[in-house]
């Protein structure tokens, strides 16, 4: 997410509050076409390593795409969709942490 520019990056550990899923990744794009490319790129990256997703949607409008792989659901939200939809407020009670790029 971060080696495409994604913007505020976290994730939720939702063990404790869930059979779900167990973590949460979530991050803001800025454009469709950023959305594409970070959506790809995981998409890609988890596919070298073996690991397919078991479900995808969104990725026809691009403005919220998630990947499933069972113990972790990645979100990629435009700016938009993301303050729609305020995850982070729906799973407060998880362990939320910041992701930063290592600079």
């Amino acid at each position: 997410m971060l080696g495409k520019k994604a913007l505020d990056v976290k994730i939720i550990d939702v063990r404790k509050i869930t059979t779900l899923t167990d973590f949460f990744v979530l991050c803001t794009s800025e454009s469709k076409p950023q959305t594409r490319a970070i959506t790809d790129h995981i998409y890609e990256q988890m596919k070298e390593e073996g690991i397919n997703a078991w479900h995808i949607e969104g990725y026809e409008s691009l403005n919220w795409v998630l990947l499933d792989y069972v113990n972790i659901v990645v979100h990629v939200f435009s700016r938009e969709s993301r303050d729609y939809y305020d995850i982070e407020r729906l799973w407060a009670d998880g362990h939320i942490i910041h992701v930063q790029d290592k600079k």
